[in-house]
């Protein structure tokens, strides 16, 4: 049974930092390619960043949305089936639920997210 669990989210001030993890089972994890999206109450899923799948690290490459840009850094570790999305310089907007989707050919898995919650 394919599992992405997510963890890592918080209640942190603005300009505080957190780091999202991303574990899976029951895959073959360095064939995927991982994103996390993010969402709102009453706003639209959002890609938030992502990265591609880590069968050759020289070929790997990363994304990121306008809003996180330099802000937030997505990474992966196969051995340990993890990604994670260190976030850094928090802002009120980036208050969501975050998950991570696990991408290869036709295969598609979502998490269930985790809370990250920017408030002063």
């Amino acid at each position: 049974q394919v599992q992405l669990v997510e963890s890592g989210g918080d209640l942190v001030q603005p300009g505080g930092s957190l780091r999202l993890s991303c574990v899976a089972s029951g895959m073959i994890f360095k064939f995927y390619d991982i994103d996390w999206y993010r969402q709102a109450p009453g706003k639209q899923r959002e890609l938030v960043a992502g990265i591609t799948n880590g069968q050759s690290s020289s070929a790997q490459s990363t994304n990121y949305a306008d809003s996180v840009q330099g802000r937030f850094i997505i990474s992966r570790d196969d051995a340990k089936d993890t990604a994670y999305l260190q976030m850094n310089s928090l802002k009120s907007e980036d208050t969501a639920v975050y998950t991570c989707d696990a991408r290869w050919r036709g295969f598609h898995y979502r998490g269930k997210g985790t809370q990250v919650t920017v408030s002063s």
